[in-house]
């Protein structure tokens, strides 16, 4: 058993009477009030669901574990010479919530690399698919192929399925399946918009670098997989692509049918296609402003025209967040080190020195500041990303190291299926004192 795994089986071992006691002793404790606004407005806002992989603080942003998003980064070990940490490293973390050791990451490391080959007819499948499908789809389509493999399947068709065991299966599921979707990712790419010539993977690479060693992206490319992946990796239980894969693995579905149903979820465009939707429009903005390097006063016209036309600024605003989006804070440093003068990266700048005080004096907004959709797609543009429909594909690599943490988790704290109570329409207008 892997350092990792049997880590992962102590920490299991502990929380599990933590679970139990609060199912026997406090299950009647009431959590919160569920208003008809929430039943109609998709739940938003209703505390009924449980996870220790990540809480997103109003303040302080996404917490890994307990830590910000800086302290994650700086705590972790890094490859020799990087700013950003091992991916293996990271999923350490998410799972046990301790900072691996530099050798504990290296084992990780060589693990994911015996299990990164992608079996044949998952390419076959994506050669074979129609050329116009989107690059979501064939991700999903590829991800669930590889269900023929679940380990997880096989424990529960044996026969012999004890659900305090089950968790172990999902977790080499979830291994295999975070080893292999980098590369499967760059493989899609470079079949489908680089010509189909395809790079095969370089085994002396971590994740990171051999992603961006596939993709055909040079250095610092490896330090914006590590960090693009980390930073989008979780984002607590409830956004679509986090809930769907949790909803799906509770009906004891394995890791395959879960991570691609979420894929597919991510790949919405209220969900996952945020960060494409703000670049198109900053290069709306850049073409209208005339492509030169804009003044403080002339972005501050251009932001009140916007707004007194009735239209928003995309890229700014949370729905949780009351401060600038960690996220978009470890991007722009990356940016600042690595694309000062890029012309996009300006406009971004300058819209993240105006645009907080407009919309603090316009009054509408709770959060004016900048998230982390507001500069990730700037960075895959410079580094030559230029396919608007492979940004999301991206977001779903890192989002998988998260989702697939918490369903082991799931297995590991033997959670029950996901089942919510519905009312009717007419029940909420008696409940109303409508007649």
């Amino acid at each position: 058993m892997s350092t990792l795994k049997k880590r992962l089986k102590e920490k299991i071992d502990a929380h599990r009477p933590r679970t139990v006691k609060l199912l026997k002793e406090f299950g009647n404790v009431k959590i919160g009030e569920v208003t008809i606004a929430q039943a109609i407005n998709g739940m938003r806002g209703v505390k009924g669901l449980t996870t220790d992989i990540s809480y997103l603080d109003p303040y302080e942003g996404i917490r890994f574990r307990g830590k910000t998003i800086n302290e994650t980064m700086d705590a972790l070990p890094k490859p020799p010479g990087k700013d950003y940490p091992y991916v293996e490293g990271f999923w350490f973390f998410l799972l046990t919530g301790d900072i691996p050791t530099e050798e504990e990451t290296k084992e990780i490391v060589e693990d994911f690399k015996r299990r990164r080959q992608i079996p044949q007819y998952a390419i076959d499948l994506l050669r074979n698919m129609p050329c116009g499908t989107h690059p979501m789809a064939m991700f999903s389509s590829a991800i669930l192929s590889m269900q023929q493999e679940s380990e997880f399947s096989k424990y529960y068709n044996s026969g012999k399925y004890n659900k305090f065991d089950a968790w172990e299966y999902m977790y080499e599921d979830a291994t295999n399946i975070l080893a292999r979707i980098p590369s499967l990712a760059a493989y899609l790419y470079r079949m489908k918009f680089k010509s189909d010539i395809v790079i095969p993977p370089d085994y002396d690479l971590d994740l990171g670098g051999n992603f961006a060693h596939q993709m055909g992206i040079k250095e610092p490319y490896d330090d914006v997989a590590r960090m693009y992946f980390i930073i989008h990796s979780d984002h607590e239980s409830g956004n679509v692509s986090a809930h769907t894969t949790h909803l799906v693995a509770s009906a004891l579905s394995d890791a395959y049918y879960a991570l691609s149903a979420g894929i597919n979820g991510l790949a919405g465009p209220l969900h996952g296609l945020a960060n494409q939707e703000v670049l198109k429009w900053l290069q709306g903005v850049m073409e209208k402003m005339g492509g030169v390097e804009p003044t403080e006063e002339d972005m501050k016209k251009f932001v009140w025209d916007t707004l007194n036309s009735g239209n928003v600024i995309p890229g700014f605003g949370h729905a949780v967040l009351r401060k600038t989006d960690p996220r978009y804070t470890s991007q722009r440093k990356f940016c600042l080190k690595h694309l000062p003068d890029d012309r996009l990266f300006k406009y971004v700048d300058m819209l993240y020195k105006v645009v907080p005080p407009i919309l603090l004096e316009q009054g509408k907004a709770k959060n004016p500041w900048p998230n982390v959709d507001a500069q990730s797609g700037v960075i895959q543009w410079y580094y030559g990303l230029r396919e608007f429909d492979f940004y999301t594909v991206l977001f779903a690599v890192g989002r998988a190291i998260g989702v697939l943490a918490n369903i082991t988790w799931d297995r590991a704290l033997g959670y029950a299926i996901e089942r919510p109570k519905s009312l009717t329409t007419e029940m909420l207008e008696k409940m109303a004192g409508i007649k």
